[in-house]
């Protein structure tokens, strides 16, 4: 069964969102993604070598590209194998947000990523266990939040939402935290000690 998605004039990560929901639904074929931009098409192909798929890709037009990901039996074995293996022993994944935009630089542009990687979390096929918030990372877990939407349906699905109260405290925003609990610093490295893989956002 071949299937096809428009993902023009998405932002990233929906095109690998889009790709990887519709992959699932597919046994075997060709899903073709038409995206705007180069960086989507390699994120596309990276996805697509991580699943264990063929992947091939074409300019149609000025910011336009099509991306045909080739599923089969093969692939979807050697993709069960591999996860079997990275599995076998790890212990809980817990995600650390030190604030309320991602890495340094541009601020605005830190904003974009921070949504995007707390989207890019509920699409994950294993979620974390823990998400520990500290400093301005706090901020995400308050009202007005615009992740809040997205740490609810990780919080539904049973993932810990934990954010230190001392940087609650310290920003004057202890009475708007709006999802997950109040922890101290002990149980923030305390999680992290007995993690098996830490994400840093």
């Amino acid at each position: 069964m071949d299937m096809f998605v428009d993902a023009m004039g998405d932002k990233c990560p929906v095109p690998v969102v889009k790709a990887k929901q519709a992959l699932a639904t597919m046994d075997e074929g060709t899903l073709e993604i038409l995206v705007d931009n180069e960086t989507s098409v390699k994120n596309l192909t990276s996805f697509a070598k991580s699943q264990k798929c063929d992947v091939s890709s074409e300019q149609l037009a000025e910011e336009k590209y099509a991306v045909q990901i080739v599923k089969t039996a093969e692939s979807v074995a050697a993709l069960a194998a591999e996860t079997a293996t990275c599995s076998a022993g790890v212990g809980p994944c817990v995600v650390v947000v030190p604030s309320a935009v991602m890495g340094h630089g541009d601020a605005e542009l830190g904003d974009v990523l921070i949504k995007g990687f707390i989207f890019a979390l509920t699409q994950q096929d294993s979620l974390p266990d823990t998400i520990l918030f500290y400093n301005g990372g706090v901020k995400l877990t308050c009202e007005g939040s615009p992740v809040l939407e997205d740490l609810e349906k990780l919080a539904a699905a049973g993932v810990e939402i934990f954010s230190c109260g001392t940087c609650l405290k310290h920003y004057g925003i202890e009475d708007k935290l709006a999802i997950g609990e109040v922890t101290n610093m002990y149980v923030i490295v305390e999680k992290q000690l007995k993690a098996g893989v830490i994400v840093r956002a």
